[in-house]
């Protein structure tokens, strides 16, 4: 039992990578002081793996983060070296866009900004255990005994709880290359009732650039003009660094595959699972034998350095073996590698164990943020840290949570998919996993989330201002197009779309197939270039005009997907003594406890039917409250 005189900090946040880091400058936004509790104070938000932010679905996440005036867009705007833009041949719920990142740079641009903020202090040490009173976390103890109390925790661990590293048979206890893993924590989750499993991850070698023939492999240049990730970030000229594309050829199959037998993943020594969309290279080999070929892009590791990210060959093969078949690459023959590849074995605490709030059921005001939930990816884990950052303030103020489901943003889409699904595997994002992405797109962001922001002081009140004149201004301009006519004689290969008409509207040429904003330019009578924002609001204008009946449609099924959610199971619902159900069923309830029907509808194995029995208890024990 602890007497608490004083609170030494409103929220301690354990572990500063990407999740703590957002968790910390988020509770700060809403005024409240924070200890960022951290192994190395000059490592925040250090990129351990890919020098790399957003990519497919992942930068749906950075430009929500961004709404929410976090810094992950902020960051990479502001130390990348190329930027592209992905997907464009499809609709734009998918388009996406990633940066290659300075990774020394980024790292400093972090610092700074964590430095600089006058509610953080930024604590060297290592969390042991968590300090606990009447079921709610009021503090922890390092490791060297010293105890800082709080109002709330947040913990934030990446691979660092339980670390261990494998490179062929070796073993070594460390979250990350060179660093020292935290181990006592794990026992104190346990010691609390916590179930905590294994995860896997990897990286692959670093090699010298110098040694690389590029003259062998494909340029893969970056977009221009530069699609910067941030709203507040002023456009710039940025002289971009080139990736490059190479192959794995026959002998990189036979060396990999005569090999295996010392993969700790083949060997037995790795026990837990690894990211399936994300696998090592000896995995990618002996899962797809009759493949020929895999791709290796080469991602240069920032300005000022010769050292090259070989993306696509993590391993975990010993170092002769990692040299041997990484020279049988095209282009790599003469390669040098400067850090060996490894897998990193670490725990975590399954999902099912939080609230959508990423509040612990067991014990209040314990979070959790990141790889501890089971994500995989900076971008993943700085949308987890912003919520949990956000929802501790709320609830130390005693409010409501704040919860975004799967119709509003691509962060509640993953964190329902993961109070609501076993992690057996490292969970990253995709666009596929977002039922309603035509409205989740990257251009909306702001749309979606400036709202909750602004109501939770999260963006200055003129962030919200400039955002209204942008969002008139599309409006204006979508009336200009509808309203703005032309002959269909005057068009030139569109005219077969409108054969029984006269006129036609500029707004209905956008809705042809194929059909963009360039192409209708000769024939806006200036309306495109005279917008203030023309580039961005002309691509928000096109999209709202092109995909309406589409964007129609959806928002019906979002009303459908929100009645379900409507009907919330109350806090004292008994999911242990149901009767008439199937005990699959019933196991997943007392799992997972849903906290309304449409959550439950999306539980693993749950039925139909099951939800139909389920839905007539919740009825029945409304009615006995109401008596």
């Amino acid at each position: 039992m602890f007497v608490v005189k004083h609170f030494d900090f409103d929220i301690i946040v354990v572990g500063g990578g990407h999740a703590g880091v957002e968790a910390a400058l988020a509770a700060s936004r809403i005024g409240k002081t924070v200890a960022l509790v951290t192994m190395d104070r000059a490592r925040l938000a250090l990129m351990s793996c890919n020098p790399a932010i957003g990519g497919l679905g992942k930068s749906h996440i950075v430009k929500e983060v961004d709404a929410l005036g976090g810094l992950m867009g902020k960051a990479i705007d502001a130390t990348g070296i190329q930027f592209r833009r992905l997907n464009l041949s499809r609709g734009p719920a998918v388009w996406s866009t990633r940066a290659q990142a300075d990774r020394i740079a980024y790292n400093d641009f972090v610092c700074r900004f964590v430095n600089a903020d006058k509610n953080i202090s930024v604590i060297e040490d290592t969390a042991g255990a968590f300090l606990v009173e009447n079921a709610r976390a009021i503090g922890i103890e390092t490791e060297e005994g010293e105890k800082i109390f709080s109002r709330a925790v947040i913990v934030c661990s990446g691979t660092f709880l339980g670390g261990l590293i494998h490179i062929g048979e070796k073993q070594i206890p460390a979250g990350r290359r060179g660093e020292k893993a935290a181990y006592k924590l794990s026992q104190s989750f346990r010691s609390l009732g916590f179930e905590v499993g294994r995860l896997k991850t990897g990286t692959p070698p670093r090699l010298d650039g110098r040694t690389i023939d590029f003259r062998r492999c494909e340029a893969q240049p970056g977009d221009e003009p530069v699609p910067f990730f941030s709203y507040t970030t002023i456009p710039y000229r940025l002289s971009q660094i080139p990736c490059h594309l190479t192959y794995t050829t026959d002998k990189t199959k036979e060396i990999i595959l005569e090999n295996l037998h010392r993969s700790p993943m083949f060997s037995g020594q790795i026990k837990s699972r690894g990211p399936r969309y994300c696998p090592s290279v000896e995995d990618k080999i002996f899962r797809f034998k009759d493949k020929p070929r895999h791709q290796i892009f080469l991602e240069p590791e920032g300005n000022g350095t010769d050292e090259i990210y070989p993306n696509g060959f993590s391993t975990s093969l010993p170092e002769d073996v990692q040299e041997k078949a990484i020279r049988t690459i095209i282009g790599l023959e003469e390669v040098q590698i400067t850090k060996p590849g490894y897998a990193v074995e670490y725990d975590y605490c399954p999902s099912h164990q939080i609230k959508a709030s990423l509040e612990t059921k067991l014990v209040e005001r314990l979070f959790l943020a990141g790889q501890i939930n089971g994500t995989s990816g900076y971008e993943e884990a700085a949308g987890l840290g912003i919520m949990a950052g956000i929802n501790a303030a709320l609830a130390i103020d005693n409010e409501p949570p704040f919860i975004l489901d799967r119709a509003t943003a691509y962060i509640g889409v993953m964190i329902d998919d993961l109070i609501t699904h076993s992690t057996t595997e490292p969970y990253r994002m995709f666009t596929s996993r977002a039922e309603y992405r035509l409205g989740l797109r990257e251009d909306n962001a702001r749309d979606r989330l400036f709202p909750y922001a602004r109501k939770y002081n999260l963006i200055p009140p003129e962030d919200y201002s400039c955002f209204e004149t942008l969002r008139n201004q599309t409006e204006a301009t979508i009336k200009s197009l509808k309203r703005q006519s032309l002959p269909v004689s005057k068009l030139d290969g569109m005219a077969r779309y409108f054969s029984k008409r006269e006129t036609v509207t500029l707004a209905e040429l956008l809705k042809i197939p194929g059909v963009s904003v360039a192409d209708i330019r000769p024939y806006s009578n200036g309306i495109i270039d005279d917008n203030e924002f023309s580039a961005e609001v002309m691509e928000r204008a096109a999209i709202k005009i092109k995909y309406d009946g589409y964007i129609q449609k959806q928002e019906r099924e979002v009303e459908r997907f929100r009645k379900m959610e409507d009907e919330v199971i109350p806090p004292s619902f008994s999911f242990e003594n149901l009767t008439g159900l199937r005990n699959e069923a019933k196991e997943k309830f007392v799992r997972y406890r849903p906290n309304s029907l449409g959550q439950a509808s999306r539980i693993e194995g749950v039925t139909t039917g099951d939800l139909a029995v389920l839905s007539i208890h919740i009825k029945k024990f409304r009615s006995s409250l109401r008596t």
